[in-house]
């Protein structure tokens, strides 16, 4: 309607035509004209009764009907203040969406949560051809995990296997943590020790930090991280390693 009347508001005529829908530019476009009406068989068929359908029948209907995707995008961009990319990817599928629905409603980071289902949720069902429903990792489980990580339990990278091992045996997230060991270590004493033994056994680097050099820093965080199997919480380690540096002067 408002396609037509800027066209006679303008002084053009309206054209007869079959119109098709370009879902990237978000509009409709000429596909092929009609010469008459009647090539659309726009008349009552004499075999065919009026089909009268009751209002009450509509409104129960309507009433009835799921949050369509673009209001479920509009709501998630306004509640939870996702971009357009997220929410777009997220509602592409039904299952997906209502996936992540609950998972949003279980987490304090919804961001964090849409990250993970993009990641590691839509990479497992794409590499086990496999449908969202049967998938081990459940919304509980996957907030579980994304618990795990934030609180320090496992770091980032230990969190990613957990969520395979959760993949793979449909376990709590909990007892993927002990069954792979990857309880991440944020006990300062503990960690201390590690670095002590990484900066005697890397003299020239803490030589280097020393005169000026500051970058060495990441060598010898990585040395820390790899003597402690990746179970060393990243943030202590930055923190003492540089109070133990420090101390050298």
């Amino acid at each position: 309607v408002k396609r037509q009347t800027k066209i006679l508001e303008s002084g053009k005529a309206v054209v007869q035509q079959t119109l098709l829908w370009d879902e990237a530019a978000g509009k409709v476009a000429p596909m092929r004209g009609k010469e008459d009406a009647h090539d659309y068989r726009y008349f009552p068929d004499p075999d065919l009764v009026p089909l009268i359908i009751p209002v009450e029948w509509q409104n129960e209907v309507r009433q009835s009907l799921p949050e369509l995707p673009d209001a479920r995008r509009q709501r998630w961009m306004e509640s939870f203040g996702l971009p357009e990319y997220d929410v777009q990817v997220l509602t592409d599928d039904k299952a997906v969406s209502d996936y992540a629905e609950i998972l949003f409603n279980q987490t304090d980071d919804a961001k964090k949560a849409s990250n993970w289902i993009m990641g590691e949720v839509l990479r497992v069902l794409n590499d086990e051809k496999i449908q969202i429903a049967d998938l081990k990792v459940t919304p509980e489980k996957l907030a579980g995990i994304i618990d795990l990580v934030h609180k320090g339990t496992v770091s980032q990278s230990a969190g990613k296997s957990v969520f395979d091992e959760v993949a793979r045996s449909g376990i709590a997230p909990s007892a993927a943590v002990e069954k792979l060991g990857l309880a991440q270590v944020s006990d300062a004493s503990e960690i201390e020790g590690i670095i002590k033994s990484v900066l005697n056994a890397h003299p020239s680097e803490v030589e280097k930090y020393l005169a000026g050099k500051t970058q060495v820093m990441g060598f010898l965080v990585g040395q820390v991280m790899k003597a402690s199997r990746g179970k060393a919480n990243p943030g202590v380690v930055n923190q003492l390693m540089g109070k133990m540096l420090e101390e050298q002067r």
